[in-house]
């Protein structure tokens, strides 16, 4: 079990970001499971053949992410504040600098903590400095393979995951958001604890702050942190609306709705059940980017939906009153 005891100024340094790392290394570790479950089954049917094509479906990556249990801390520094129009190859980048310059003492610290080791787990313990860049290229390599592929998709659900967990913190305070964060993490007063989890002693934050990391590959029923000495402590929690992410269903257009505001922009209003992008939206309703366009700017004007930007995209979301108003005719 962890134990945090927060400050007022924790709470104050509490603060969300998703990262293209944290995605390589959780998506990893499900590719490594026997049984990677039914909510990314279709993602991994398509990513191991891909990945065994490539030279990527073992090695140094492979070796360090087991399906369970403890991997190196060392894969995940806290990510930067790295401007959301730079797009998810810098980001990725930036985080991958981070690593190749990791101390060679810090590496072979966090590889003497894993229960397994490899050949070439071996080889990076030995030498740090030679073998990080390999790392390094690996890294970026499954990247292009399994997941830059999806970005458009996985970006949709851990921005609309941030922006919900930042209206949460701004109507409710950061206590409200760790109090309903995930079933296995409990707030209580001025302490975070996560029962199922062993990563170091109990402790204060001591003004560190925590960072808040929402991840598409996190399965429900689990959380995964870092908590080193004289770092932001990092939570890396299962995002909002993964069930959405490979599977479209049909979506059901309420028809009082649709007789008020017409079938198009009902059909729009039911889509946005995730925020999305003009694009997005086009895609998955079959109507041109024009029109869905011309739609929401009437929808935005009547306070039925709210446009947030994001990096080079504008996303769209609904308003309480949308919400309000699906709900009554459902």
């Amino acid at each position: 079990m962890l134990e945090l005891a927060f400050t007022t100024r924790d709470l104050a340094h509490t603060r969300l970001a998703y990262s293209p790392l944290w995605e390589v290394v959780t998506s990893r570790r499900v590719l490594g499971r026997r049984s990677p479950g039914a909510l990314h089954r279709r993602w991994v049917e398509q990513a191991r053949p891909r990945l065994a094509a490539a030279g990527l479906g073992t090695g140094l990556l492979a070796d360090l992410v087991p399906p369970y249990g403890y991997l190196p801390d060392f894969l995940n520094p806290p990510p930067g504040r790295v401007a959301p129009s730079a797009g998810a190859a810098a980001a990725l980048e930036a985080e991958l600098a981070v690593v190749a310059r990791t101390e060679p003492g810090r590496v072979r610290a966090d590889l003497e903590l894993m229960t397994s080791w490899t050949p070439e787990v071996a080889a990076l313990h030995r030498d740090p400095a030679a073998v990080l860049p390999e790392l390094v290229d690996q890294v970026r390599r499954y990247w292009e393979v399994a997941l830059a592929p999806h970005w458009s998709r996985l970006r949709t659900v851990l921005e609309s995951d941030v922006l919900h967990q930042s209206r949460r913190f701004a109507a409710a305070g950061s206590a409200a958001v760790l109090q309903e964060l995930h079933p296995s993490v409990e707030w209580c007063t001025d302490r975070l604890t996560l029962p199922a989890i062993t990563c170091g002693p109990s402790e204060g934050l001591a003004g560190r702050g925590l960072l808040l990391v929402p991840s598409a590959f996190v399965g429900p029923a689990h959380t995964m942190v870092i908590n080193r000495p004289g770092e932001v402590v990092q939570l890396c929690y299962p995002s909002r609306g993964v069930g959405l992410l490979w599977e479209q269903q049909p979506t059901r257009v309420p028809e009082a709705v649709a007789a008020v505001l017409g079938r198009s922009r009902a059909l729009l209003l039911a889509e946005l059940a995730v925020p999305a992008s003009t694009t997005e939206l086009s895609r998955r309703t079959g109507m041109s980017a024009a029109g869905v366009s011309q739609h929401l700017t009437a929808l935005r004007a009547a306070g039925i939906v709210a446009s947030h930007r994001s990096g080079r995209s504008v996303l769209y979301q609904r308003t309480d009153l949308a919400d309000s108003l699906l709900a009554a005719a459902s």
